[in-house]
């Protein structure tokens, strides 16, 4: 019997049409685009203004182009894992909301919380249950509405951040193509770096702590900074050597955008030639674990069947990783 491997056969996305640019940006704290530019590299991020919408709204589109564009019914899809940590609730999953507005009815639909490494994470663990041949066509998110966790008084962490969401459609083939090797690791030594302070179990919404602002994003930026250019670079190294691909058999590298330094930290590391280092990050922002997706999703047009591609990601816990792909079409 031939292996059963996981193979993306569709990507899909959204992002919101507000657009808040560094100059409007600079009205609203001590902030310039050249000091953005500079240290981060964003020009600009999208962001969802529209009333009592969260994350499954925008997912819901991505999977609409999927459906839609591959001509699949939403009964056919078996399985819907959403990468995010802003889930629109904290129950039920923010996978269960986004199959409620698309039609999926049946599915196993969970969330994977691994932050900005999320979508590699699904990624990999839904491509694991459809190699056992249980699952047929899955579903892969990556989305989220970092706009809600964002203090806009902070200028350190505010003009990073945007929304947005990404999909994927993981089907099973015999074929020697999708999804062929993955490293995933996490370290806890991240926690005091990179957190949210409150609105969990451990320290409850109260009048307290929203008025000491404590359901925002807390980084230590140089902290985190240090260890993404080590991990990132180091594991996306590391997943090559182990598949003997050298920078010259890499079709595609497409990172996490959360840093322009890091980014090209990560190009250097591996050889990959800087023209094949997908770059988002300047109209997009940092959209967490939407980040991968929506790259895949504003590249897909340039993929090529047999195309050798290294996603790799790095996030708060920390976690960190990398995936390789072979595309499949």
């Amino acid at each position: 019997m031939s292996k059963i491997q996981a193979t993306i056969t569709a990507v899909g996305g959204y992002l919101p049409e507000y657009i808040l640019d560094n100059h409007e940006l600079s009205t609203m704290m001590d902030t310039s685009d050249e000091w953005i530019m500079t240290r981060i590299g964003i020009r600009q991020r999208h962001i969802l203004k529209k009333e009592n919408t969260g994350t499954s709204y925008m997912a819901a589109f991505a999977v609409e182009e999927i459906l839609k564009k591959t001509g699949t019914k939403p009964e056919e899809i078996d399985l819907v894992i959403c990468a995010t940590t802003t889930p629109d609730h904290v129950f039920p999953a923010t996978a269960s909301l986004t199959c409620e507005r698309t039609g999926i009815r049946g599915a196993l639909a969970f969330d994977v919380q691994a932050a900005c490494s999320g979508f590699i994470v699904a990624l990999t663990t839904a491509a694991s249950l459809v190699e056992t041949g249980r699952y047929k066509k899955a579903i892969v998110l990556g989305a989220e509405k970092m706009s809600s966790l964002v203090d806009y008084e902070d200028r350190a962490t505010s003009p990073i951040f945007g929304d947005g969401a990404g999909a994927v459609l993981l089907e099973a083939t015999t074929e020697n193509f999708g999804v062929m090797d993955s490293i995933l690791r996490s370290d806890p030594i991240g926690v005091k770096h990179l957190h949210l302070k409150a609105g969990g179990s451990a320290m409850p919404t109260t009048h307290e702590t929203i008025d000491n602002r404590l359901h925002y994003i807390y980084q230590e930026g140089q902290a985190v900074f240090k260890h993404a250019v080590s991990d990132m670079a180091e594991v996306s190294a590391e997943i090559m050597e182990r598949n003997s691909l050298t920078g010259d058999d890499i079709a595609w590298l497409i990172p996490h955008q959360a840093n322009l330094r890091i980014i090209d930290a990560v190009q250097q590391r591996t050889g990959v030639d800087y023209s094949k280092v997908l770059i988002n990050i300047d109209h997009v922002g940092n959209t967490s674990a939407a980040s991968i997706p929506l790259g895949l999703w504003e590249m897909e047009s340039k993929f090529k069947k047999g195309d050798n591609i290294i996603l790799t990601a790095f996030g708060a816990g920390f976690t960190w990783g990398a995936v390789y792909l072979k595309w499949g079409y």
